[in-house]
């Protein structure tokens, strides 16, 4: 009874094998593999260069006096805007010198105000001398008339002639005192000026005690604490100060890609103006949420590197980008005529990359293709060895031989006869399980 169930058990499992397509039927031959035909498609080409983050402003901060920090106002990294006071230099002798200067704008002064009233004294003396010189022309007048008329001698009309002489000189000698008063005045004001040029030099002097951020931006390190002395000449800057509210992103282009912009873009600023954003790769590999505008080269070819440096701007209003940081600057370009290969169907031997082109016989060739070294990952762009309408193979080329006849399947045909190979290997599995745990049943 139990022979005979067995038996039935093993027909079954025969029937169920033959149903699912009769052995090797429904598996892929030795010689079927996928072809594919070769035809233009839209690429995109990533181009990347190895690029350094700079803030728009890092500005060293040096002291224009000596002298030792008296205090501190600031923090590494704190925020800071243009004009803030970040320490503060020892000023004593400064303000001694502030003081002194005033005092010599004081006694400047003093000497204009008493040189205004020479000027003062000097005018009334030519009033008066003025007044005396017309007495005495009235009188010299009327004895010239009496004279004429034989009522006094001459020695009368010498007389009054004489006065009139001395009141004259006396009437020029007062001119003269006024114009010496008013270069009194004059050179008391240049003394003024003197003393104010001194005393905006002193407060000047003053003010550079008084360290300020010269930009808006962040504080980079504080190499010298209060105390410490520090001079213009220092080696080291007492701190630098970074705007970082849009970067700077310094890469640099070889000669070639210059020419190629300038010769396509009719000149190199027309190529800049019409270049499209650029995007950058952070050091931890993934991409800056915000797109970048190149603005500017450096016009120069280093003679070393045979590159051209090139500057992008990039907002950073989160501050996600810090000054001296590095990255990548990729360049993406768009070619809609590729001929795009799948990469497995592709081999790399010995920095050389190979496909095989089937014929009109179906018989494949082992044949070099020459690729773009940027791809995405799955597909190759070729730029020579293949052109459009060749037929290549797509996968399996290990197995593949040159000069070696296969039957082609499209893609398509191809991934079916897999799918029914997947499937009666998981049936024949299946059937040789159940017969297994008949038999031992059947013990």
């Amino acid at each position: 009874m139990k022979k005979n169930k067995f038996l039935l058990l093993i027909a079954f499992a025969v029937a169920v094998l033959t149903s699912c397509g009769g052995g090797r039927q429904s598996l892929p031959t030795s010689n079927e593999f996928p072809v594919i035909t070769i035809g233009a498609s839209n690429a995109q080409l990533k181009t990347t260069y190895p690029a350094t983050i700079k803030g728009i402003q890092d500005v060293e901060v040096r002291p224009k006096v000596s002298g030792f920090i008296t205090k501190l106002y600031v923090h590494e990294g704190e925020a800071v805007r243009a004009g803030q006071v970040l320490f503060v230099v020892d000023n004593e002798t400064y303000q001694a010198a502030v003081r002194q200067a005033q005092a010599q704008v004081n006694s400047a002064q003093s000497a204009v105000n008493q040189a205004r009233a020479g000027v003062v004294q000097a005018n009334a003396a030519l009033n008066s001398a003025n007044a005396q010189a017309a007495t005495a022309r009235l009188t010299y007048n009327n004895s010239k008339s009496l004279y004429d008329n034989k009522v006094i001698g001459e020695y009368e009309l010498q007389t009054a002639k004489n006065s009139y002489e001395t009141a004259m000189a006396a009437v020029n000698q007062a001119q003269s005192g006024i114009a010496s008063a008013n270069a009194a005045v004059q050179q008391a004001q240049a003394g003024v000026k003197q003393a104010q040029a001194g005393l905006a030099s002193a407060k000047e002097n003053l003010s550079f005690c008084y360290v300020k951020s010269p930009a808006t931006g962040f504080v980079g390190s504080l190499p010298f604490k209060e105390g410490a002395l520090v001079s213009p000449s220092s080696a080291q800057p007492v701190t630098t100060v970074s705007n970082v509210s849009t970067m700077e992103v310094y890469f640099s282009m070889t000669e070639s890609d210059i020419l190629n912009l300038s010769r396509t873009n009719n000149g190199l600023n027309n190529a800049l103006k019409a270049f499209p954003s650029v995007s950058l790769q952070l050091a931890d590999g993934t991409t800056y949420n915000h797109e970048g505008t190149i603005v500017k080269t450096s016009g120069i070819i280093d003679a070393a590197t045979g590159t051209v440096s090139v500057i992008a701007h990039f907002a950073n209003p989160e501050h996600l980008l810090k000054s001296g940081g590095s990255g990548q600057i990729i360049i993406a370009k768009n070619n809609n005529h590729a001929l795009l290969v799948p990469q497995e169907a592709t081999a790399q031997v010995q920095n050389k990359t190979f496909v095989y082109i089937v014929d009109a016989n179906n018989k494949v060739h082992y044949t070099e293709i020459t690729i773009e070294p940027q791809n995405d990952g799955i597909n190759y762009i070729v730029t020579s060895g293949l052109k459009m309408g060749d037929r290549i193979v797509s996968k399996g080329i290990t197995s593949l031989e040159d000069g070696m006849e296969i039957k082609a399947l499209t893609p398509a045909q191809y991934e079916e006869v897999i799918k029914k190979a997947e499937k009666l290997g998981e049936n024949q599995g299946s059937a040789a399980g159940f017969l297994k745990a008949m038999k031992g049943d059947d013990k």
